[in-house]
């Protein structure tokens, strides 16, 4: 049921990776929390189903198919916001890809780089750059872009995807730091090990990893999606006023230990 005079009453917020894990939780929540939710991801019939649902709940939505990393397809968000919505309020870019393959770096090819590179780094990248104008345009906004643990240091992960995770870190702290005076908040969520299909993806073709995925973690569990939605919630909401450039650890400790 959708809150009217919830957290993000009266916003527009866009949401990339929205077709399932932590992109589906934060449309649903966001929408239950007033806002009107973009969504965007490459698979249309599952958004669209995704957007029925917040609409039977009495939420609103639009639907953007596309792939973060063509900028085209992330201008045709950003238009959908505005001609369907009239604002472009907040953001959660989200999407993100850790590859199909973990293994050493010079057993990865550049098919594989490039992909993580691209839906990570240029994937944001093209985000900023079609949501910003927008917002300077209505006088300001918020941003939030999924980082990982992997923004920090060596976590495990395959090499490719830590790169591109202290890439994402480098922009929100650039960004927020050129925008912050215009009215933009630009953050960034240390995600921790979350139940995601990539996860479970992962941990399907090699169990012992679901062990290893938490070990560094003081709580010794992964996250729900909805757990880091919530981040992402306050993040955007006028409730972080003064928060921004920040990297908000959703970890269970892990950068803490």
């Amino acid at each position: 049921m959708t809150d009217r005079n919830g957290t993000l009453a009266g916003k527009v917020v866009m949401i990339t990776g929205a077709s399932s894990g932590i992109g589906e939780a934060a449309a649903r929540l966001f929408a239950a929390e007033g806002a009107a939710v973009v969504l965007m991801a490459r698979r249309e019939k599952t958004l669209d189903q995704l957007a029925e649902e917040i609409a039977a709940a009495g939420g609103r939505a639009a639907v953007s198919a596309g792939d973060v990393a063509d900028a085209e397809d992330v201008r045709r968000a950003v238009a959908t916001a505005t001609e369907r919505f009239g604002a472009l309020d907040g953001a959660f870019n989200n999407a993100g890809y850790a590859g199909d393959k973990i293994a050493p770096l010079h057993e990865l090819d550049e098919a594989h780089f490039d992909r993580v590179m691209d839906v990570n780094v240029r994937g944001t990248w093209n985000c900023l750059r079609a949501q910003i104008p927008v917002m300077l345009a209505a006088g300001g906004g918020a941003v939030v872009n999924t980082a990982s643990t992997a923004a920090m240091g060596a976590t495990g992960a395959p090499v490719p995807y830590v790169a591109a995770k202290h890439a994402v870190l480098g922009l929100t702290r650039a960004a927020a730091a050129e925008y912050a005076e215009r009215g933009i908040r630009i953050n960034t969520l240390l995600v921790g090990t979350t139940r995601t299909e990539m996860i479970a993806q992962a941990v399907e073709g090699r169990p012992e990893l679901a062990e290893h995925f938490v070990a560094r973690q003081m709580q010794k569990r992964m996250a729900e999606p909805a757990e880091i939605a919530e981040a992402a919630l306050w993040l955007l909401s006028d409730r972080a006023s003064f928060a921004t450039g920040s990297a908000l650890a959703v970890d269970g400790g892990h950068t803490a230990n």
